[in-house]
């Protein structure tokens, strides 16, 4: 559990530090949550200062139906963060939403990073699948199925993400924060709510990032295609590529150890820097 609160605008945070030294910030992506980048983040805990937190409407922070958790909403929020944080230009660590997240914080909210490493990230046109087009269309209707089909639904959606099939403990643990009714209903809410307008007002920004950037995918990303990763580098000037094989979208448990070694080569070039 994080054992930290941030309260914004109604909302929740939970959060966690880890660690001293240069400031590490690891960004989610959905259905995740922080749970993902915990190993990494004890890990690298020893020469980084570490952070972890839950965007609203996932994982342990609060998931209010009255709150919106569209990316607008949660590249705000990670500015304001890192405000609350008192942190002036942290590295940081992005997945999937998270990367979304990270880009609009620092292109429309002024934050400031170290560095910037997109690890099959959302940052590309087009994207959203036949199901959250059916989600959104629908949302009621999903969030008032039987429990147990709902279970259903979510394992086999998380079971997409992995190239290499996940343990019982790890689908355990991505699947906990969405059941019940309050984790029922932010499931679908937050697929609901995804729209490409958010990344589409950053991309045409992104040739103008003046920071040291990687990107790490995995070939086998059935969810965001490896060509993206490809495009995401052609656009961002001076961007360094690292592609994984036999990864999937959850590169963190299909290929953990070269994930970790990537990241802890980068962090540690560019803390030198």
């Amino acid at each position: 559990m994080l054992s930290q609160i941030f309260g914004w605008k109604g909302r929740s945070v939970r959060w966690e530090r880890l660690g001293s030294g240069p400031a590490v910030v690891f960004c989610h992506g959905t259905p995740w949550s922080s749970v993902l980048w915990r190993p990494f983040a004890e890990a690298l805990s020893g020469r980084f200062a570490t952070y972890l937190w839950d965007m609203p409407g996932y994982g342990a922070s609060s998931k209010d139906p009255e709150h919106p958790v569209s990316l607008d909403v949660q590249g705000e929020l990670l500015a304001a963060l890192l405000e609350h944080w008192e942190l002036d230009a942290p590295h940081v660590v992005a997945h999937d939403y998270g990367g979304a997240v990270a880009l609009r914080a620092h292109l429309l909210h002024d934050a400031a990073y170290a560095s910037l490493a997109l690890v099959d990230v959302v940052a590309l046109a087009p994207w959203g699948s036949e199901f959250f087009r059916l989600v959104r269309e629908n949302a009621d209707v999903f969030s008032a199925v039987p429990p147990a089909i709902h279970e259903g639904v979510v394992r086999a959606y998380i079971a997409g993400a992995s190239r290499r099939g996940l343990s019982e403990e790890s689908m355990e643990s991505l699947v906990a924060p969405w059941r019940g009714a309050e984790g029922q209903a932010a499931f679908y809410r937050q697929i609901a709510q995804a729209d490409q307008r958010y990344t589409d007002d950053v991309e045409p920004l992104y040739p103008q990032l003046d920071l040291p950037v990687l990107v790490v995918w995995g070939e086998e990303d059935t969810w965001i295609p490896v060509d993206r990763a490809h495009r995401l580098h052609q656009l961002v000037t001076g961007a360094e590529l690292r592609l994984v094989d036999d990864a999937g979208h959850l590169i963190h448990l299909d290929r953990p150890a070269a994930l970790a070694t990537h990241l802890t080569d980068w962090l540690t070039s560019s803390a030198g820097r």
